[in-house]
């Protein structure tokens, strides 16, 4: 018996998740169709994508500097805008140098920084188990290890003191700020890779408390965050003992951090 050809309906399905504010409707439904291997499938996708789940939780992959990451349902999707961060990182990073990937989500700038800067050693960490699970699915086929914990408690203490770059995504959403947030994150996200505190800045206080101590002289600590809270983190790099630096992108609308270890 032959089988049934599957012919989706695009323009109907390019209508529907229009109306359901979907503002790149053509290329979603275009994603959508490519992952479904039959009209129930695609209907289940596409119901999905209608009732509020992140595209990238129902294909399972988030494209991310022009790759194909990984991506677990309730793991932070990594955003576009994250690039300015990877390529502040890079602009800074020396020969071959020794590199931690904090607050890693699912690796994704992890695997850009392994591509672009050949390191002599990459490690990535996060506290979420989620997380974790979904970036040793991205780095395990690089040989980078991934850890849990809690920021550099989650790192082998041998590296104290001896790290070139120091790269963290850390949340830094005002508390009052995340019920404002797209219902794709709020909903489908985890709270920990959102919330920075009261200010957004409590999880890069202490990233910047801990750079300090784990960067190597010379070394430096690349974040992202708010236009906004550029000027109070670069303040509290600098009461950290770092040198810090501002990189903004008006087109992406992304703004980054760079502080320098003296020495």
């Amino acid at each position: 018996m032959a089988s049934t050809v599957f012919t989706p309906d695009r323009p109907a399905l390019v209508r529907r998740l229009r109306a359901a504010g979907c503002v790149f409707a053509e290329d979603e439904a275009d994603l959508l169709i490519a992952a479904a291997d039959s009209a129930q499938s695609l209907t289940r996708l596409v119901d999905r994508r209608v009732a509020g789940l992140p595209l990238e939780h129902l294909l399972g992959w988030a494209e991310f500097c022009g790759r194909r990451i990984v991506v677990h349902p309730g793991v932070f999707v990594p955003r576009g805008r994250t690039a300015v961060l990877v390529d502040a990182a890079v602009a800074v990073a020396g020969a071959a140098p020794a590199v931690l990937d904090l607050c890693c989500g699912s690796g994704a700038a992890a695997v850009v920084l392994h591509e672009r800067l050949a390191p002599r050693w990459l490690a990535a960490a996060d506290i979420d188990p989620v997380a974790v699970a979904c970036a040793r699915r991205n780095l395990d086929p690089l040989g980078v290890p991934v850890y849990q914990g809690d920021l550099f408690d989650a790192v082998p203490a041998t590296w104290r003191g001896r790290l070139d770059l120091v790269v963290a995504n850390a949340p830094y959403v005002p508390t009052g700020a995340v019920a404002s947030l797209p219902a794709e994150a709020r909903l489908h996200e985890a709270p920990v890779a959102l919330d920075g505190g009261a200010d957004g800045l409590a999880v890069l206080r202490r990233v910047a408390s801990g750079a300090a101590q784990w960067l190597a002289p010379g070394g430096h600590v690349a974040v992202e965050v708010s236009a906004g809270q550029a000027a109070a983190l670069c303040a509290v790099f600098a009461a950290a003992g770092l040198h810090p630096s501002v990189v903004r992108d008006e087109e992406r609308e992304a703004t980054a951090v760079t502080a320098r270890r003296p020495g």
